[in-house]
């Protein structure tokens, strides 16, 4: 690739922006097709009947709701008059389904379309169609309807509207992001790449990221929904990830420089070890994200999608566009410079012992168990609230105050029964039962705790359903214990039932995470291992990255329950519930644990290349000291493009917690603290901390392990000949020279294994 890139240059930099222009025309329009959707399991029990009141009742349909309110009560002439006109202009409309409300049903049917004060009415309308359609149709409807006039106060909510006003926030809160992380992180990128035309590298290989993503998000909408927020997470790692390659390719390529290689040799060198870095680390990184994917709903699926095509664009970007910018630019590269921690005027085979980053891991490696355990400790720490975590399903309080859907939310809960609360049992097969099987069946259900009254039942078409109202708080433990006797009540006539409602949706997408998260953690996991084993050829460097990084996502996990669940901080001004979504832990784990194997990549690569360098293994007192040395090398070229990528990426993630959807905004302040500490406290003293107190067992593996790795290892481009001690003449194996263990007293590995 470098060689082409050094070629034709002029034909890879026209081909990359002719790519991105077509990106940009079919991308671009992709919000008007996605939805504010996809938190529920679409094949659980509760999707099933929610699908079966659509199809026999019309009742699946999400709800718009109006909130009709006078100081003079529901009741009077101008109430009525708002209220009847209201109902009229939605029986002309085909996009609603169904009518409710409290100026005409029977009087004996009013309860819970008036509030207790007496002073509002509802009108419940459900609106049919697809997401989109309905987000369309309840938006000109609020905008028609929901205006004040005559003293009384019209204001439009339910689901209906909680869809449309979340999309209209999610498109608002991504300009902003946008305007604030892009500025932010050009300025921070002058500094770090030291000049102006350095920096614009990144820039321009994280639009063709984002462009690239949001083109294929368009062309997944033609087969399935996607979600909103899918945005969001695109917006924010193209640009992340454009600076993380980028900078890993532009600092190496200026160490060769700097170490008087020849230009073209530089760049050659530079792609076929920081760019393979780049591409083992986008594999780790998009396979991790890929896992989503196995969860049912659509929320986690279209962040699969949006995250696999961002990592693919950013890395395919940044490969193909920077090695031939470089050549474009030559010395230009330099441009307007200013001086920062990548502007070195002496060469890069300086005394070592001078950076600060190479004195701060001798350092902490010579203090390696207490401040490791004391490090370690200090992250439980921050994660323990995670313990005490409570699901619950998103609704209106996701949104700003400001929000109408918000306020008809608040003003439901406060003077109105709480539908929220209700449990709807649907009865799929009601042929040739009588009104006795139903009664049994409803007075049978009343008989649970905290039910309080149980509907007549509603039959169509062979089916039936009926409403049963609750006083157990929503996502609590009665709750849940009252779904769990519900369910074990006989249907009537011995028919099998169907259950939904806020409750059992909840209680369906916690017991889908859940189920499956075994699966996810294992294959994450397995993929981890298996890349960074090929890589490095060690077992112990795997399993210590996988501990270490699961270990960087709890201060993040417990500041997200301390925070946004109990409230602490004013909830960073967000409504607090009392519980959190349980898509966004997972959502935040995929994702920052692929991040952070991101950076294990970035160190792990360098600290090999300068362990085999040294001549591997040796004595056991050599091959420690070797390769204590090779760490302290590593992460001291290393660490400085890790530190800086971290700061750049912490503010692409940081700039989502500005968004007005409470969720997003917990999603940013995870994904920024998991970043930052990754970057700090696990990269800069946790790695060391440990690879000092493993030795050299950081590169051991059974023998049997070390010849498929010899057979099928990933080269990182490095070449690994290298002079061994006189007295442990090297032996060749595949493609690395390796030196055989030969302490007079041991063998530390056992027979036949080998560093």
């Amino acid at each position: 690739m470098a060689h082409a890139a050094i070629a034709a240059p002029r034909r890879f930099v026209a081909i990359a922006a002719l790519v991105t222009v077509a990106a940009g025309i079919l991308g671009i329009p992709v919000a008007k097709t996605l939805c504010a959707c996809g938190f529920e399991d679409p094949t659980s029990e509760s999707a099933r009947a929610t699908a079966l009141l659509a199809d026999k009742f019309d009742r699946g349909g999400p709800q718009l709701i109006f909130v009709v309110s006078d100081p003079n009560g529901y009741g009077s002439a101008t109430a009525r008059a708002t209220g009847l006109g209201i109902v009229d202009q939605l029986e002309r409309s085909p996009d609603v389904a169904t009518i409710v409300s409290a100026w005409t049903v029977p009087a004996a049917a009013t309860a819970g379309l008036i509030g207790d004060d007496g002073r509002s009415g509802l009108i419940v309308a459900g609106v049919s169609g697809d997401d989109a359609t309905a987000q369309k149709a309840a938006k000109n409807l609020s905008d028609l309807l929901a205006n004040d006039h005559d003293g009384v106060t019209v204001r439009s909510g339910g689901t209906a509207m909680l869809n449309v006003q979340i999309t209209e926030q999610s498109q608002h809160d991504l300009m902003v992001m946008e305007s604030l992380a892009i500025p932010l992180s050009f300025v921070v990128l002058i500094w770090v790449f030291g000049g102006v035309l350095a920096a614009l590298i990144p820039i321009a290989v994280g639009g063709m990221a984002i462009l690239g993503a949001l083109a294929l998000l368009r062309g997944v909408t033609f087969f399935t929904d996607v979600s909103i927020f899918a945005l969001n997470l695109s917006a924010a790692m193209g640009l992340a990830l454009a600076v993380d390659y980028t900078l890993l390719i532009l600092s190496r390529y200026r160490d060769e420089i700097a170490d008087g290689v020849p230009r073209e040799d530089a760049l050659v060198k530079t792609m076929g070890t920081a760019g393979r870095t780049v591409l083992f680390s986008a594999t780790i990184v998009a396979l991790s994200m890929a896992m989503m994917a196995l969860f049912p709903m659509h929320f986690l699926k279209s962040f699969a999608y949006a995250g696999v095509a961002t990592v693919g664009f950013a890395a395919a970007a940044a490969l193909f566009v920077t090695p031939a910018v470089i050549v474009l630019l030559g010395d230009r590269l330099n441009a307007w410079k200013i001086r920062g921690p990548f502007r070195r005027s002496t060469a890069a085979h300086r005394s070592v012992e001078q950076p600060f980053l190479y004195r701060w891991t001798k350092g902490v490696m010579r203090h390696a168990v207490p401040i490791g355990v004391a490090v370690v400790g200090v992250m439980l720490l921050l994660g323990a609230p995670f313990l005490g975590v409570k699901w619950g399903f998103p609704d209106d309080r996701v949104l700003p105050a400001s929000a109408s859907a918000h306020q008809v939310g608040d003003h439901l809960r406060e003077d109105f029964v709480d539908a929220a609360t209700a449990v709807t049992v649907v009865v799929p097969d009601a042929k040739d039962l009588v009104v006795g099987d139903f009664a049994r069946y409803a007075a049978d259900l009343a008989r649970v705790p905290d039910v309080t009254t149980v509907s007549p039942p509603t039959q169509s078409d062979g089916s039936a359903f009926l409403t049963v109202h609750s006083s157990a708080p929503l996502f609590s433990d009665a709750s849940q214990a009252q779904l769990d006797l519900l369910h074990e009540v006989p249907g009537p006539g011995g028919r099998g039932v169907l259950l939904t409602g806020t409750a059992q949706t909840n209680a369906d997408s916690v017991d889908a995470i859940t189920s499956r998260l075994p699966l996810v953690l294992g294959l994450i996991a397995a993929i981890m291992f298996v890349v960074l084993f090929l890589l490095t050829g060690s077992v112990a460097i795997p399993l210590k990255a996988l501990v270490l990084n699961a270990l960087s996502l709890t201060a993040a996990f417990g500041a997200m329950v301390w925070i946004f669940q109990d409230g602490h901080l004013g909830g960073l001004g967000t409504t607090t519930t009392g519980t959190l979504v349980v898509n966004i832990p997972v959502l935040l784990f995929c994702i920052a644990f692929g991040l952070s194997m991101d950076y294990e990549v970035f160190l792990v690569s360098r600290i090999r290349e300068f362990w085999l360098e040294s001549g591997g293994a040796g004595d056991a007192q050599t091959a420690r000291a070797r390769s204590d040395e090779s760490v302290a090398l590593g992460i001291s070229r290393t660490g400085r493009v890790v530190t800086a990528a971290a700061v750049v990426m912490s503010i692409s993630f940081a700039a989502l917690i500005a968004a007005e959807v409470s969720f997003m905004r917990m999603f940013g302040l995870g994904l920024t603290l998991a970043i930052l500490t990754d970057a700090t406290l696990v990269r800069m003293v946790l790695v060391p901390a440990f690879m000092r107190m493993m030795g050299e067992w950081n590169w051991w593996s059974p023998w049997w392990l070390t010849r498929l790795h010899d057979r099928f290892g990933l080269d990182d481009g490095h070449d690994a000949r290298h002079e061994a001690p006189a007295s442990r003449p090297p032996q060749r194996t595949g493609a690395t020279t390796v030196a055989r263990s030969v302490h007079p007293s041991r063998e530390p590995f056992g027979p036949g294994c080998r560093v």
